[in-house]
């Protein structure tokens, strides 16, 4: 079944942390955390049946604290990382962890979202990314391609790559000290299960008047994943992960703080950002004095904006404006001459005509405005698995699944 509808699930408490299972490239799987300040809060692993047209769902207590980021492994289906609130001495901290959810739930659900009379499973703690002489996590993110065992993370105005490291050897040098205890085989299983440990590689900070901040940060899936993005007030930052040195910075690129920047998966010198006044910007890091393109269609401050992976023409924004807008920005995309013809422009009497309008490069617009959000969508993503469908989140813990307009998808196809 096929069909432009959006799906809708509800969580039973606010929301704002939104990934697809970037591992798992066959099913169709986001995963939301939770911001409860009185309850346990939790992960709800998503998985959408394409074909019926329904949401299946599991939920994982994450109980350290509530979620205000999360990021999943590029090569291990299970392991994902939060950036989540906790309190110490009276102070509230944000401090970031990486888990490993249970193996029987890494590849699916087959629960239906209004059975509640399952017991929720709890995360395993893999290891904590030591912040306390940095200050709060923003976010972490992982190295696009890999193993799985390189992340950076951000931390007030600290940005630290990470080495992930499972120290099993460890656990054998330790048990060889028990030989002789009975429990050894209960040591050992412990030991082998927590013996993931994360290594500070490198760091770098930002330096300035004032208290600067990052805000958001994108690892670029080009020049072998040598170099992360970063936004903090206005400015957008790139650096180089060998030398942790600073490649390019755009000042002012936006008018308010810069909330969220994505790299054009096809373009390999090609970001977008987005920010506080509610604008979209398209940049060329190669010559950053401007943009390349600017949007301005959401009405209040743009907190996601995420380039579709196989398409780079199609963008997707979400904004506390209530809205998701999808935009086609054909051409600063990878086909600028691409394969989308107007039905209007092509007809028997005109068909010389239209082929020579086919090479012109295409105009760029708005596809759709999606408005089945009530609170701010704090989140959008597309998924891994099927190019053509995405999810949004509100506050209010409203989660929609949504698709590309088929006629769109064809006319991209054929």
């Amino acid at each position: 079944m096929e069909d432009d509808a959006p799906v809708i699930y509800g969580l039973e408490f606010q929301a704002r942390a939104l990934t697809p299972q970037t591992a798992e490239t066959d099913a169709i799987r986001f995963l939301v955390g939770t911001q409860s300040l009185k309850y346990d809060n939790q992960i709800h692993i998503i998985d959408f049946d394409d074909e019926n047209n329904i949401i299946n769902k599991n939920v994982l207590l994450h109980q350290a604290g509530e979620i205000w980021h999360i990021s999943a492994s590029p090569a291990d289906r299970g392991v994902l990382a939060t950036c989540y609130n906790r309190t110490s001495d009276s102070k509230v901290l944000t401090c970031a962890a990486v888990w490993r959810m249970p193996k029987e739930l890494e590849s699916g659900s087959h629960e239906s979202p209004d059975d509640s009379s399952s017991t929720a499973q709890t995360l395993e703690l893999l290891c904590h990314l030591d912040n306390t002489a940095h200050g709060n996590m923003a976010c972490v993110v992982w190295e696009p391609m890999g193993d799985g065992k390189k992340i950076i993370s951000l931390a007030d105005n600290h940005i630290l790559l990470w080495d992930l490291q499972e120290s099993s050897s460890q656990a054998v040098d330790i048990l060889s000290h028990f030989l002789n205890r009975l429990h050894i085989l209960l040591l050992f299983f412990f030991l082998w299960k927590t013996s993931w440990r994360s290594q500070l590689a490198s760091s770098a900070s930002l330096e300035g008047k004032g208290q600067l901040k990052f805000t958001s940060g994108r690892w670029s899936p080009h020049h072998n994943c040598t170099q992360v993005a970063t936004a903090n007030d206005t400015t957008l930052r790139g650096w180089d992960t060998r030398s942790m040195s600073q490649i390019y910075c755009i000042e002012n690129a936006h008018g308010q703080l810069v909330r969220d920047l994505d790299f054009n998966p096809n373009k390999q010198y090609y970001l977008a950002s987005c920010g506080d006044d509610c604008k979209v910007k398209f940049w060329d890091t190669r010559n950053v004095t401007e943009p390349v393109k600017t949007l301005e269609e959401h009405s209040h401050w743009v907190w996601n904006v995420r380039y579709n992976h196989s398409h780079d023409q199609l963008v997707l924004t979400g904004s506390s404006d209530s809205r998701v807008i999808l935009s086609n920005m054909v051409s600063i995309s990878s086909e600028p001459f691409g394969h989308l013809v107007d039905d209007d422009d092509i007809s028997d009497q005109e068909d010389h005509r239209s082929e020579e309008k086919s090479k012109e490069p295409l105009q760029d617009n708005v596809i759709a405005t999606y408005e089945e959000h009530e609170d701010s969508v704090y989140a959008v993503d597309w998924s891994s698995a099927d190019p053509w469908l995405f999810a949004s989140l509100s506050y209010d813990g409203r989660l929609v699944i949504n698709r590309v307009p088929r006629a769109l998808k064809y006319h991209i196809l054929l």
